[in-house]
């Protein structure tokens, strides 16, 4: 194999490799993963809302405890009266946005930057008990399951074989 033909702008357009060489080859490999690093790295100038929200929306984590699934969303520079939450039977509806205004030299620069996150409810959550906290920045939204839900849940033991 030639150096050539590592380098992708090099290569006849025309004549794709196979996937499979690429994956055994491991200079393509880390190629791909350094490519990854400065996607990611890029993704964190082009967020609306600064270093801790991406493009596409703020980083939110969704987890379940016994009782409840628990959203929480990273929401920097917000305040609570710029939030707004919504939930229906099968989806919780996360909005915010916010606008910035200044002023230099005599020139007045305004502009509202906003997102929306949609997670989809499971059954089973009991959508007329749903909190919502918003604090230092972090929307956590608690949403209770239902008792019969609770109750449906079966343990498994695991055993060792």
């Amino acid at each position: 194999m030639a150096l050539n033909d590592l380098i992708p702008w090099s290569r006849d357009h025309n004549q794709t490799p196979a996937r499979r060489q690429d994956d055994d080859n491991p200079v393509m490999s880390l190629q791909r993963d350094l490519n990854r690093v400065f996607e990611d790295f890029r993704g964190r100038f082009d967020s609306p809302f600064g270093g801790d929200m991406r493009a596409d929306g703020p980083r939110t984590d969704v987890s379940e405890t016994d009782d409840a699934m628990l959203v929480s969303v990273d929401l920097p520079g917000l305040d609570d009266k710029d939030v707004e939450v919504n939930v229906t039977e099968d989806m919780l509806t996360i909005r915010g946005s916010r606008e910035d205004k200044s002023e230099k030299d005599g020139f007045t620069s305004q502009s509202r930057r906003s997102f929306q996150r949609m997670i989809p409810v499971p059954a089973g959550v009991d959508s007329g008990k749903v909190e919502a906290e918003f604090k230092r920045g972090v929307l956590t939204v608690t949403l209770p399951k239902t008792e019969e839900s609770k109750a449906r849940v079966k343990r498994i033991d695991v055993k060792s074989g």
